[in-house]
C-alpha cells in the first residue's frame, strides 16, 4: 500500500513574501478556501505577529476553513506564541509552527546568542505552544547549515516538550538531493524520539532544486512536504506543489507514495493564484505553464495525435486543463453571471457580485461575449470591497503627434470623493499612469510592465501586471480589459491601493 504524504501548503505564509505581493483578507479566504479544495492537509495561513491585516486574515480563515489543518507562524518567542494561537484558536484543526534558527552563522550575526541559549529558547517555544494547541510543528531555520550533533540535540528537545511535526528547512536553497536525502535519514537514525512524529521539508529553490530535494526527503523517509502553489515564496521560491504532487502520482509504481490532492483543481488554483498575486506563471512552467502540454515540433505532433502516450507522460485533464464551455454574452444576467461563477468556484458576495456584474456588462458589450478565464479575472478584480479604494471612474486618452506630445485624464473615485487629473507622457499608457501618481500625490517608480492576452483572438481581454517601487518596497497589481490603455490603468491603480492599503493598517495617513 502507498505511503501517505502529507501536503502543507505555505503560499499565504511564504509565498505571500515574494516582492510585491500584498493580499487582502478576502482575497487570502478566497485562495484559502481553493486550497481546501484541492486538498492541501494543511494551510500555513500565515504570519499573525507581523501585522494585524495577518492576524485578521489568519483569523478568519480559521473560523471559515474545516477541512484542512489551520497553521499559524510564530518564531519563538512569548508574545509571538500567543499571537498565533488567539488566530487560530477557533479553526477545526488549529497548529501553531515555532521556529528558530540553528546554524552558527544565524547565531552569531542573526541572533546573537549562544547555543545553549537557541536551545532554551526552543524548548520553551515549543512547551508554550503546546500548552495551547496539541498540533505543534517546530523548524530549526536553516537546518542544512547547521552542526549535526547540535541539530539532533534542539530536535530531541523539541521532541520532549510535546512537537508532533519536526520541519527541517533547506532556508537557503543549499543543498544538493543526495546530501538532503542523507540529512533527513540521518535526522531519523540519530534522534531520540524522531520514530514517532512527522518529519516534514521545506525546501527552497535558490539553486532549483527544491522539488530535487523534497522527493530526495521522502524517499528517506520524511512524510510531510512544505511547498507553495507556482513555486511560490522568498528570493527564488519553494517547491512547487503542483510539481511534487504530479510527479508522485504519474511515478507512484516508482516511488509508492500518494497525497490526498485532486489534481483536477490543480490549473484552477494556479490560475486564481496568479491572478491574486500578480506573478504571472511563465509559458514553459512544468504543469501548469501555457505550453506544458503544447507540441510544436512535427515529430511530436505526429507521435501525439496517434497516441497521447508517445509524447505526454500525463493527461491534460488530470490537472484541470480542460477548456470550458462557459460562454456568458451581453444579454446573460446577473443570475447567469453569479451562477457560472459558482461553477468556476468563485463565491462573491452581494457587493462584490453587484461589481462584478457592472464590469461584466461594461467588457461584454466590448467584447460581445466572455468565456471562463475571462469571467474568473472579472471576479478576481473584484474581490476587494472590504477595503476602501480608489477606483478608475472614467479616462480619455489622445495619442498626439507631430505637434503635441500623447496625453491622458483620468478621474478617480472613493467613497463619493472624485478627482481628475491630466498629464502627458511618452505614451498614452505612460501618460494614464503619471496622471494616476500625479493625482493621488504619490512617489511611484515603474519597476516592471508586462501584457498577455486571457485568451485567443484579436478581442482577447488584455492582462497586465505592472510593479511599483513605492516607499522602497514593491508592490504587483494587475488589470484586464479589452483596452491594454485601461487595463494598464487599473493595473497601475491596483497596485497603488495596495500600497495605500498596507498604509492605512500600519497606522499612516495618506
Amino acid at each position: 500500500m502507498a505511503e501517505r504524504i502529507y501536503v502543507f501548503d505555505t503560499t499565504l505564509r511564504d509565498g505571500e513574501q515574494s516582492p510585491g505581493i500584498s493580499l487582502g483578507v478576502r482575497e487570502k479566504l478566497e485562495v484559502a478556501e481553493q486550497l481546501q479544495r484541492l486538498g492541501v492537509d494543511v494551510i500555513e495561513a500565515g504570519f499573525p505577529a507581523t501585522s494585524d491585516g495577518d492576524f485578521e486574515a489568519v483569523r478568519q480563515i480559521s473560523a471559515k476553513i474545516s477541512g484542512s489543518v489551520v497553521c499559524a507562524l510564530a518564531r519563538a518567542r512569548k508574545d509571538d506564541i500567543d499571537r498565533a494561537w488567539e488566530a487560530v484558536k477557533d479553526a477545526a484543526k488549529p497548529r501553531i509552527h515555532t521556529f528558530v534558527s540553528t546554524s552558527d552563522i544565524h547565531l552569531e550575526h542573526q541572533l546573537r546568542k549562544t547555543r545553549e541559549q537557541v536551545l532554551e529558547m526552543a524548548r520553551a517555544a515549543v512547551a508554550r505552544a503546546r500548552d495551547y494547541c496539541e498540533d505543534v510543528e517546530f523548524s530549526p531555520m536553516d537546518a542544512t547549515r547547521s552542526d549535526p550533533e547540535y541539530l539532533y540535540a534542539v530536535l530531541e528537545t523539541a521532541i520532549n516538550e510535546g512537537a508532533g511535526v519536526l520541519n527541517i528547512p533547506d532556508t537557503v536553497g543549499y543543498a544538493i538531493p543526495e546530501e538532503f536525502g542523507m540529512l533527513i535519514k540521518d535526522i531519523i537514525a540519530n534522534v531520540r524520539g524522531a520514530d514517532g512524529v512527522i518529519i516534514s521539508v521545506h525546501c527552497h529553490n535558490d539553486l532549483g532544486l527544491a522539488v530535487a530535494n523534497s522527493l530526495s526527503a521522502l524517499e528517506t523517509g520524511a512524510r510531510q512536504v512544505e511547498c507553495a502553489i507556482n513555486g511560490l515564496g522568498e528570493r527564488a521560491g519553494n517547491a512547487s506543489l503542483e510539481e511534487i504532487v504530479m510527479t508522485l502520482k504519474v511515478r507512484q509504481s516508482l516511488l509508492d507514495m500518494e497525497t490526498a490532492i485532486n489534481s483536477k483543481e490543480i490549473s484552477r488554483t494556479s490560475r486564481l493564484v496568479s491572478l491574486l498575486t500578480g506573478y504571472s506563471v511563465q509559458p514553459n512552467k512544468a504543469i501548469v505553464g501555457r505550453n506544458a502540454f503544447a507540441h510544436e515540433s512535427g515529430i511530436h505532433q505526429d507521435g501525439v495525435l496517434k497516441e497521447r502516450a508517445t509524447y505526454e507522460i500525463m493527461d491534460a485533464a488530470s490537472v484541470g486543463l480542460i477548456e470550458s464551455d462557459i460562454v456568458l454574452g451581453k444579454h446573460s444576467g446577473r443570475h447567469a453571471l453569479k451562477e457560472q461563477l459558482d461553477r468556476l468556484g468563485y463565491d462573491l458576495n452581494e457587493d462584490e457580485l453587484n461589481a462584478a456584474f457592472t464590469r461584466f456588462k461594461e467588457l461584454a458589450d466590448k467584447k460581445g461575449s466572455l468565456s471562463g478565464k475571462d469571467l474568473e479575472a472579472i471576479a478576481l478584480e473584484n474581490l476587494r470591497t472590504e477595503v476602501r479604494e480608489w477606483k478608475l471612474k472614467a479616462y480619455e486618452v489622445h495619442s498626439g503627434g507631430s505637434e503635441a506630445p500623447p496625453s491622458a485624464t483620468i478621474t478617480l473615485e472613493r467613497d463619493g470623493e472624485k478627482i481628475t487629473e491630466r498629464s502627458i507622457g511618452d505614451g498614452m499608457v505612460d501618460a494614464c499612469c503619471k496622471a494616476i501618481r500625479e493625482a493621488l500625490l504619490l512617489d511611484a517608480k515603474l519597476f516592471a510592465f508586462t501584457v498577455e492576452a486571457i485568451t485567443g483572438g484579436l478581442d482577447a481581454l488584455g492582462d497586465v501586471t505592472i510593479q511599483l517601487d513605492i516607499g522602497g518596497r514593491r508592490w504587483v497589481g494587475r488589470g484586464v480589459s479589452t483596452d491594454i490603455v485601461e487595463a494598464s490603468a487599473r493595473a497601475y491603480l491596483n497596485a497603488v491601493n495596495k500600497y495605500l492599503r498596507q498604509q492605512a493598517a500600519s497606522g499612516a495617513s495618506k
